[in-house]
């Protein structure tokens, strides 16, 4: 029979050695929700956000959009932000019905340095309400850096932080074209 003291030591050290394995486990997965309501119509909201190949039309950070497929899955877009800056996406879903779309950017193509994520998913997707509509934009990611003790500019924070600014920049902007018309 083993000794208090022995059991006490054991279950110290076993509570060590898992704390020490839980730290070294690596990134989570992080989440960004964005919603903005719009004085506007579901349907002229959709109408200009729902075409999966004219990103740039809403998006301020996007000169231009170049895309194949239409809006089927596995359809593709690069979304150009500046000479020699694009990030590639890829439809995973798209709804007229439901007003929502999924995609992802394929790792291959991804650019770190451009956005610092890694296997990033999203989908938007328009609801109607009482004085108009509802724009929400879900992401889903690991950071950067997908090894421990990343640097800075490749953090959890960073990425969400990188996510957020997309996110709110792109709604507002989309809230201030649909309510100037």
């Amino acid at each position: 029979m083993m000794s208090t003291n022995r059991f006490t030591a054991a279950v110290v050290g076993l509570s060590l050695l898992l704390l020490n394995v839980a730290q070294a486990h690596g990134p989570t997965r992080q989440k960004v929700t964005e919603s903005i309501e719009i004085s506007a119509s579901a349907s002229d909201v959709w109408a200009v956000i729902g075409d999966f190949g004219t990103a740039d039309v809403w998006l301020p950070m996007v000169t231009a959009s170049e895309s194949e497929g239409g809006n089927t899955k596995g359809a593709t877009r690069t979304l150009v932000l500046g000479p020699d800056t694009k990030i590639y996406e890829s439809l995973k879903k798209h709804s007229d019905e439901k007003m929502s779309y999924s995609y992802k950017i394929p790792v291959s193509t991804h650019d770190i340095t451009i956005l610092p994520v890694n296997n990033y998913s999203s989908t938007i997707s328009v609801k109607s309400t009482d004085t108009g509509s509802i724009v929400t934009w879900k992401g889903a990611f690991y950071r950067g850096y997908p090894n421990n003790d990343p640097p800075p500019e490749l953090s959890d924070e960073a990425a969400v932080a990188a996510v957020t600014g997309i996110y709110q920049a792109g709604l507002a902007n989309l809230k201030e074209m649909m309510e100037k018309q």
